[in-house]
């Protein structure tokens, strides 16, 4: 998978927080940390408008995209810049 800008990180993180129904972002990766899993969006370059969601291990780097039908499911730890 190629490396996401900056802008595409932070746009992902911020539909992941509004998706998953958290205030912010700071209450999203609070929860994220304290969990075993954690909120994840597609973040395929390919398809930018591609917001499917899913729950994944925090230190897992990519997830199946159901929608894609490809890895690039990214955790919104890694999106935050806490992993």
């Amino acid at each position: 998978m190629r490396v996401l800008s900056n802008e595409m990180r932070r746009a992902k993180l911020a539909k992941l927080v509004e998706l998953e129904g958290f205030a912010d972002e700071n209450e999203l990766l609070a929860a994220a940390v304290a969990d075993s899993v954690c909120p994840a969006i597609c973040c395929n370059p390919d398809a930018p408008e591609c917001d499917y969601t899913a729950e994944m291990e925090p230190d897992q780097d990519r997830r199946w995209c159901e929608v894609c039908d490809r890895g690039t499911l990214v955790s919104g730890l890694v999106l935050g810049g806490i992993i």
